[in-house]
């Protein structure tokens, strides 16, 4: 049997893609379990490495060989120790861990996902709000230690986007910037570190004071970065000559873009410029496929949010008043919307 292409059809890929979550699953575990962190202090025998993460004996040398063979570990002579992405990216003490939002990741979203077919025919959130509780935002400020993991986890992923718009965007036009739900400062930080006359705030929720302010001392930038504590629906958006929105746009419905977006707008000056970057979806809407699963991500976690395309986002700037807009790849799945008052 043959297709038009002319090849005989193979099942190969439907069978990853169907079963992926056991090697998602198989990831999750381990950063649950602390494998990584474990090894952080160097390699070690299968069986000492199972003893010391409590592990039974049926299970744990297929467990350790599945994440060789992803990736995650290396094993020679017996010996199993980090490869060098999980050694930056999943020990627990490394300043660029990932793994607050793998294991938010592994407690929440993995069970809630098993109801997105339901979640499909209702277009209700299948979290917590589900069976009355308090919904993703709620969960997470509510909860000190949980919002420190989570705000962490949040600039191991937009490291990447920061570091590209601080190179990037034309900073030498503009001296004032604030980050509208800036978390724990990971761009207010590297744009000041790599602009010497700029001087930036980072807008949100009080409760996150203390981890930005922590957070930009440990960069010695406590001078010129600061904290301005507000709510951007209820509140003003505070003046600059650059605003930016980083992964917040996409928590919220299309009546809600529009307003942050007018926000913005009235907050800046002729000429002011409004950055917003997320894992935006390709304008075809065939390729980029983390920001296609980030917005079915948000259907889950929220009553109206959704990704959505540069071209999108360019035509909601363009109806808030700005009358320059553009799109520019940053790095992974994430890029940015530039509009000029």
């Amino acid at each position: 049997m043959e297709t038009v292409s002319g090849h005989a059809p193979n099942p190969a890929r439907i069978m990853e893609i169907g079963l992926a979550f056991w090697t998602s699953k198989a990831l999750l575990s381990a950063i649950e379990i602390g494998l990584f962190t474990e090894l952080s202090a160097g390699p070690l025998e299968g069986a000492e490495l199972a003893r010391r993460l409590n592990l039974h004996e049926r299970g744990w040398r297929d467990f350790f060989d599945t994440l060789v063979s992803i990736g995650m570990l290396r094993r020679d002579a017996g010996l199993y120790s980090n490869a060098e992405d999980s050694a930056v990216f999943l020990v627990r003490t490394s300043p660029a861990y990932l793994g607050g939002m793998l294991e938010m990741a592994n407690a929440r979203l993995y069970p809630f996902w098993g109801s997105l077919t339901e979640g499909l025919r209702t277009g209700l959130p299948q979290n917590e709000v589900k069976h009355g509780g308090p919904g993703l935002f709620e969960t997470l400020y509510n909860d000190p230690h949980r919002l420190q993991g989570f705000l962490a986890a949040m600039t191991g992923l937009s490291m990447g986007a920061a570091l590209a718009i601080a190179a990037k965007f034309p900073w030498h036009k503009y001296k004032t910037f604030t980050d509208v739900g800036g978390a724990q400062g990971c761009l207010p930080v590297q744009v000041a570190l790599a602009h010497s006359h700029m001087s930036g705030a980072n807008f949100d929720l009080p409760v996150v004071q203390p981890i930005f302010e922590k957070y930009a001392a440990a960069h010695n930038l406590a001078g010129r970065l600061r904290f301005l504590p507000g709510n951007f629906f209820e509140d003003h958006l505070p003046q600059a000559d650059v605003i930016v929105m980083g992964h917040i746009l996409h928590d919220w419905d299309l009546t809600e873009k529009k307003t942050l977006l007018q926000k913005a707008y009235q907050a800046l000056p002729e000429g002011g410029a409004l950055i917003v970057y997320e894992a935006l979806i390709d304008d075809d809407r065939s390729r980029n496929t983390f920001g296609l699963l980030m917005s079915l991500n948000m259907l889950i976690e929220t009553p109206g949010g959704f990704d959505y395309t540069g071209a999108d986002c360019a035509g909601w700037m363009k109806e808030a008043g700005f009358q320059q807009t553009s799109v520019e790849h940053l790095a992974g799945p994430d890029s940015m919307v530039v509009a000029i008052k």
